[in-house]
């Protein structure tokens, strides 16, 4: 598989995602979930911050990173919010996402055929 920087920034297609990243990636946000409803909604002095920076970082490198672990790390910061399984909710709904992605054929080499209306007479 060559990385491209869009592979790279966007993470692995369908192909890439093994199971030991996806049941890697649902821990993380499961057990990350667990410890923020255990902190309570105020949580203590910026762990619960790090918690979701840490989290998002991990299940980027995991799964790949994608603009729907955007919202949800901002949601995160939202007190009470906290305490909903946002990670784990995001993680199934990325994993979903990654699996409808079709990777393209290596030796896929079309070339798109422009065609010009004619009239037929």
């Amino acid at each position: 598989m060559t990385w491209t920087w869009a592979t790279r920034l966007w993470g692995p297609p369908a192909s890439g995602l093994t199971r030991a990243r996806i049941r890697a990636a649902y821990a993380v946000a499961a057990a990350t979930d667990i410890l923020q409803f255990l902190l309570g909604p105020l949580g203590w002095v910026f762990a619960d911050e790090i918690l979701d920076v840490a989290t998002m970082i991990v299940v980027s490198v995991l799964i790949g990173f994608h603009p729907l672990l955007l919202p949800t790390f901002v949601i995160e910061f939202v007190p009470v919010a906290d305490l909903l399984p946002t990670w784990t909710g995001c993680v199934a709904l990325l994993i979903a996402v990654r699996r409808r992605q079709v990777p393209p054929a290596e030796d896929d080499r079309s070339v798109p055929i422009d065609v010009k209306p004619t009239k037929v007479e």
